[in-house]
C-alpha cells in the first residue's frame, strides 16, 4: 500500500498555522520525524500543511517550542468517515427501513378487477383465482407467471375461451373471454319464400328450396321466389326453403319542407350546482337560489365512492344548468329541398330494412308556397325482398 493510502486509513488532516515561528515549527516537526504533506502558503498569509492524525497529536511538544497555534480546516480518511456514518446511522437505517417498506408493499396485491365476463359471476372467477393463490394481500412474488394462470384459470373456469392475466403495479386484472355458444335453432315448418312488394329481381341465392324465378325478372307481392317442394311429381318433398333474394323496390314520398327553420342552441352560459349523494337522497351544498335563465338545460353527473371492487352508498352529484335559446335560420328554396329529402331518406331506409341501399332518387313534383317546399319525390331501393309463407302439404300427397 502506498504512502498516501496508508495515511488515509489513520486520517488526514489540514492544519493552518497561526503566530509564532512556523518555520521553524515546520522543521522541529521534520526534523522530528513527522511527516508533513502539501507544504504552502495561503493567500492570507498564513502556513499550510497535511498531516495524519496520529503525528498531529505529536505536534504538541513542538507548538510549545514555537509559540504556535494551529487551526484545523479539513478533515479526510477513514476515520472521520466511520465518525460520519455512526452520526448518521439512524437517518441511513430510517432511509432502509422507507425502502424496506415501499420494497414490501410494493409487492402485494392490493386489489384483483375483473373484466369481460358476462355469464360467468365475478365471485366465480374470484373464486377460481384464489385457488391459483391469487387474491388480494397476497405476495406478488409467490404467484405463478402470467401465462400459467391464465391456462389454469381457463381450466377452473367452465365456458370461458380464454383468460388473460395482467399485472399493474400492486393491481391485477383479470381479463375473461367467454365461449360463444349459438342458440339452438327454433324448429321451423315447411316453407315457400315469396316477394313482400312489387320489385325487380337483382340477386336470388337459394340456400335450402327451389328458386322459380330469375335475376331481372320483374315479380308481384306475394309471388313464389324461393319454393319449398323440391323433387319430381313422384318423388317430391317438403323442405324449410331458406336464401337471400333483393330488389328494386320504389317508394313515392310527399315532401314537405319549411323555409325557415327553429334550432335550440347554447349561449355559453352556465350555473352549476353540487350535491351530497347518500343513498337515493341528495343533499344540495352549492348553487343555492333560482335558475337566472328563462330557457335552459340541466345535465346531471353522478360520481359513487368506491373502495377496491365495492361501490359505496354515498358519492357527489354535480348537476350543470345551461342556458338556451330558440334561434330562426331562414333556407333557400335549395337547402330546404335537401334537408327534407335528407329526412324522407333517413326514415326510407327504417322502413325498408338496415341493408337497404338507396339507388336512385327522381323528383316527379315540387313548388314552393306559404313558407315551405313541397315536393313528391319517388325513390330506387335496393333492398331484401324475402317474405316467409308457410306451405301445407295436403293429404294424399
Amino acid at each position: 500500500m502506498s504512502v498516501q493510502g496508508a495515511q488515509w486509513l489513520k486520517g488526514i488532516v489540514t492544519v493552518q498555522v497561526r503566530g509564532g515561528q512556523p518555520e521553524r515549527l515546520v522543521n522541529l516537526a521534520l526534523a522530528g520525524g513527522l511527516q508533513l504533506s502539501s507544504i504552502r502558503w495561503t493567500s492570507r498569509g498564513l502556513l499550510e500543511f497535511e498531516l495524519s492524525v496520529g503525528d498531529f497529536f505529536e505536534l504538541r511538544p513542538y507548538l510549545k517550542q514555537t509559540g504556535c497555534r494551529v487551526h484545523v480546516t479539513k478533515r479526510k480518511g477513514l476515520p472521520f468517515l466511520m465518525v460520519k456514518a455512526e452520526r448518521r446511522m439512524f437517518f441511513t437505517g430510517g432511509i432502509a427501513l422507507f425502502f424496506a417498506i415501499i420494497f414490501l408493499l410494493s409487492s402485494l396485491v392490493w386489489s384483483v378487477d375483473v373484466q369481460g365476463n358476462v355469464k360467468l359471476t365475478e365471485d366465480q372467477i374470484r373464486q377460481a383465482a384464489r385457488q391459483e393463490g391469487l387474491y388480494p394481500m397476497q405476495w406478488s412474488f409467490r404467484l405463478a407467471d402470467a401465462d400459467v394462470l391464465s391456462k389454469e384459470l381457463v381450466k377452473r373456469l367452465p365456458g370461458s375461451s380464454w383468460v388473460g392475466v395482467e399485472k399493474k403495479g400492486t393491481k391485477v386484472i383479470i381479463r375473461v373471454a367467454e365461449q360463444t355458444i349459438p342458440d339452438d335453432a327454433p324448429l321451423q315448418n315447411p316453407r315457400h319464400l315469396v316477394a313482400s312488394a312489387d320489385a325487380v329481381v337483382t340477386e336470388i341465392i337459394a340456400d335450402a328450396g327451389r328458386p322459380v324465378v330469375k335475376k331481372n325478372t320483374k315479380v308481384k307481392k306475394g309471388q313464389t321466389l324461393i319454393s319449398g317442394m323440391i323433387g319430381g311429381e313422384e318423388n317430391s318433398r317438403i323442405v324449410v326453403a331458406t336464401g337471400k333474394v333483393r330488389g328494386l323496390v320504389w317508394y313515392e314520398f310527399d315532401i314537405e319542407s319549411p323555409l325557415v327553420q327553429h334550432a335550440k342552441v347554447y349561449t355559453g352560459e352556465k350555473h352549476t350546482k353540487w350535491y351530497a349523494v347518500i343513498g337515493s337522497r341528495a343533499l344540495q351544498l352549492t348553487g343555492y337560489g333560482k335558475d337566472p335563465y328563462e330557457s335552459s338545460e340541466t345535465i346531471a353527473h353522478e360520481e359513487k365512492a368506491s373502495w377496491r371492487s365495492w361501490s359505496l352508498p354515498i358519492g357527489r352529484m354535480k348537476e350543470t344548468i345551461m342556458e338556451t335559446r330558440m334561434e330562426e335560420r331562414t333556407l333557400t328554396e335549395d337547402e330546404a329541398k335537401s334537408v327534407g329529402i335528407l329526412q324522407a331518406k333517413a326514415d326510407l331506409l327504417v322502413k325498408a330494412g338496415p341493408d337497404s341501399v338507396i339507388r336512385k332518387e327522381i323528383v316527379l313534383h315540387e313548388k314552393a308556397e306559404n313558407g315551405k317546399v313541397y315536393m313528391k319525390v319517388l325513390f330506387e331501393v335496393e333492398q331484401s325482398i324475402v317474405q316467409e309463407m308457410p306451405l301445407v302439404q295436403m293429404q294424399g300427397d
